[in-house]
């Protein structure tokens, strides 16, 4: 598991220099895991397959590793992957306090490992797009492979995370039946969010992740949360102020005389969002912003192995 020490992750420059970050220490711990069959070539070159043109091959590559190697070039795409992130007001939480234990917002999390995912992406020369939404979609990008394209995209993610509007609800089932319709190419779709926006009313969400089955794209969910406080609700035993960062309505109560109903909410929520994402073969990955970007990108790679 990988935790990374993140300082300012909403400072100009700072996301692309973290996500590389990321990504190099994740290659480094597959070289140590038990894990095989990742394809960690990236750069230039994929594992030859027999019956392949051997024009390609090479073969300076095969002296030094014996195993062929072909050149891969810019064009090349095995892969689309569509990216959508959640943006409602909601995500930013937790908001960073003076003694620092917070190490970043559902948010600068979200974006850190959407951006992590997509060096991932042109490192493969994959092609990958960008959807930003909360009431509708703010941003849709096509997929592309090129490294102008990944930093641009860089920049949206930036420009976002500087963005404090206050009061952005969310609208997520819309958004993501837009974007089923938007892509029209058999894509990965992953979606970042907190779902929270649907947690009374969970049907019309799960409406919305069937349309992207039934378009014929393949799902990742990964449900952002800060689970200690969010699924656990752990606080200290005295009065605090709930403030819905949505709605901005605000209520002060005692967590300890909710705390058993809101757990048991929270787990008929999440059951039935497991059950929903079993039937529709959409993979769930209950993302905790305390447990790093590790079972992020492994999950992400899982994926992408199934589907070439």
């Amino acid at each position: 598991m990988s935790i990374f020490q993140i300082p300012e992750v909403n400072a100009p420059g700072n996301l692309e220099l973290l996500a590389n970050q990321v990504v190099e220490g994740f290659i480094v711990g597959l070289h140590k895991s038990p894990f095989h069959g990742f394809s960690v070539e990236f750069a230039e070159h994929r594992l030859y397959n027999p019956g392949e043109s051997t024009r390609h091959i090479d073969w300076r590559v095969y002296g030094r590793t014996n195993k062929l190697f072909t050149k891969k070039y810019e064009e090349e795409t095995n892969l689309r992957c569509q990216i959508a992130i959640d943006c409602s007001s909601s995500m930013y939480f937790p908001q960073k306090d003076k003694n620092k234990k917070v190490q970043y917002s559902k948010i600068e999390f979200a974006s850190l490992a959407a951006a992590s995912i997509m060096n991932l992406l042109k490192k493969q020369r994959d092609a990958f797009g960008l959807d930003l939404f909360d009431e509708e979609i703010r941003l849709h990008t096509q997929c592309k492979s090129q490294t102008s394209h990944y930093k641009l995209l860089i920049s949206y993610l930036e420009a976002k995370l500087a963005d404090q509007t206050p009061n952005r609800q969310t609208a997520a089932a819309a958004a993501l039946h837009e974007l089923a319709e938007k892509i029209h190419r058999r894509s990965l779709v992953i979606i970042f969010s907190d779902m929270f926006d649907h947690a009374h009313d969970s049907e019309e969400l799960f409406s919305a992740l069937q349309h992207l089955k039934h378009n014929k794209h393949e799902v990742v969910l990964f449900h952002v949360m800060d689970k200690s406080h969010e699924m656990d609700f752990e606080y200290s035993n005295r009065p605090h102020l709930f403030i819905d960062l949505e709605s901005g309505e605000n209520i002060r109560l005692q967590p300890a005389l909710v705390k058993e109903h809101y757990q048991t909410q929270m787990k008929q929520f999440m059951n039935k969002l497991r059950q929903h994402c079993l039937q529709y073969k959409i993979d769930l990955v209950e993302a905790d912003i305390a447990q790093g970007f590790y079972p992020i990108l492994q999950s992400y790679m899982i994926k992408r192995n199934r589907m070439q």
